[in-house]
Parts: structure tokens; C-alpha cells; sequence
């Protein structure tokens, strides 16, 4: 009987250290991470690989519940396929849910709606303020990606990389990096 973990973190800046670190606690024998959204769980290789390699009698163990899934759907699929291995599943910050017992499995159901309901709710007042910003006009949304042979066109023309940067409104890193 083996102990799995998965950590998981959104974007490339943040870390999985403290996670890391949280689950070797655990005692996990294996850790798969990864760096990636967590809207859809079928976008996640690492959470593949740690479902494949569950066997049963073996426990996955995640810090939080939202690093494993963000929708009930998905949670309740990925649920599906560690009970169907005969294995079961804990989250070290929420110590009630346990999919062993059967309180855990409530405490799991209920806290997965609620982890999906604040998650559309956020979504739902990005978009109110992003229409509240465009109404006011201060809403100009992503900038357009650069153009780096622009940029390489523009210094091999002599323009000196801080006028180009100014001109197209970029940081002169920008220009450094989309240069060469």
C-alpha cells in the first residue's frame, strides 16, 4: 500500500515547494507535479500519471482539495477512478475528507460544491468589472502580442532597442528578449 501525492500549481511563476514539502511530510512514497491550470483534470499529465499508477490499497493524497480538481464533475471523475483501483483519497488541509469513511465522502460531496461555486462567483465578477471597465473606457484588453521580427527589423534599421521599446510600448527587456 503506497502513498501518492500530487501537487499543483496554476502558473509557471509559482512554486510547488511548500506543497512538495507538506506531502513528503505525509510520507508520500511518490509525489507527481506539475505546473498547469486546474480547470479541466484531462489537460493534466502528472494527475494521469499519478492516477495510473495508483493500485489498490494505495491513498493519493493532495495539501488542498482545489489542487485536484476545480469543477464537482471533474472531482467526482477523478473520485471515480481512484475507487474504481480500490484505492482511496485524503487531503492533508481538509483532514475530514477521506474517501475511506464514509463522513469523508459527505465532507468531499459538500465542499466540492462549495469549492465550484466561489469559483464561478469569482469568474462571474471579473466579468461584471471587465464590462464595467470597457463601459467607462478604460477597458483595452490583453495587448496584442509582439511582434519580434518587428522588433529585429526596427534594431537592424538602427533604431536603438529604448526607442523601439517606447515606440511599441514594451519594456526594453522585451525588446532584448524578442531580439535574438
Amino acid at each position: 500500500m503506497a502513498v501518492i501525492g500530487y501537487a499543483r500549481v496554476s502558473s509557471v511563476g509559482q512554486s510547488l515547494e511548500v506543497q512538495r514539502e507538506a506531502l513528503l511530510g505525509a510520507e508520500c512514497d511518490k509525489v507527481f507535479e506539475e505546473k498547469k491550470s486546474g480547470r479541466k483534470a484531462s489537460d493534466r499529465e502528472q494527475l494521469g500519471l499519478a492516477l495510473d499508477y495508483l493500485r489498490e490499497g494505495d491513498t493519493l493524497i493532495v495539501t488542498r482539495l482545489d489542487r485536484l480538481a476545480r469543477s464537482v464533475l471533474d472531482l467526482h471523475q477523478i473520485i471515480a477512478q481512484i475507487t474504481a483501483k480500490g484505492a482511496s483519497f485524503k487531503v492533508l488541509q481538509q483532514a475530514s475528507i477521506d474517501t475511506s469513511t464514509s463522513s469523508g465522502k459527505l465532507t468531499l460531496a459538500v465542499l466540492a460544491a462549495v469549492a465550484e461555486f466561489e469559483a464561478d462567483i469569482r469568474a462571474e465578477r471579473q466579468r461584471d468589472g471587465i464590462e464595467a471597465a470597457k463601459a467607462k473606457g478604460v477597458y483595452k484588453g490583453r495587448p496584442a502580442k509582439i511582434d519580434g521580427e518587428a522588433i529585429r527589423a526596427a534594431l537592424a534599421a538602427g533604431e536603438g532597442p529604448s526607442a523601439v521599446a517606447k515606440r511599441l510600448g514594451v519594456a526594453r527587456s522585451t525588446v532584448y528578449r524578442l531580439a535574438g
